[in-house]
C-alpha cells in the first residue's frame, strides 16, 4: 500500500508505482469521488483509449415473453 502526504495547499503526489500502473500521465484530468469516508480517484479516459475495452463481454439477455 502507497501513501502520500497533504500539503499546506490540499495537494497531494500519486505515487510513482501507482502512476505507472494506471498510466497517468502529467496534466491528465482524474473525476474525485467522495465515497463515503474515502476519496477515489478516477483517471478521466478519451473516446479513443475506451474504444474496445469491452470487448468479447457477454451481450446474451433473458427477455420476458411479454417483452420482444
Amino acid at each position: 500500500m502507497e501513501t502520500t502526504t497533504v500539503s499546506s495547499k490540499y495537494q497531494i503526489v500519486i505515487p510513482q508505482k501507482i502512476r505507472q500502473q494506471m498510466h497517468i500521465h502529467p496534466g491528465q484530468q482524474l473525476q474525485v469521488i467522495s465515497y463515503g469516508d474515502r476519496i477515489e480517484l478516477i483517471p478521466v479516459r478519451s473516446p479513443q483509449e475506451l474504444r474496445g475495452f469491452l470487448k468479447g463481454i457477454d451481450m446474451t439477455v433473458e427477455r420476458e415473453e411479454d417483452r420482444v
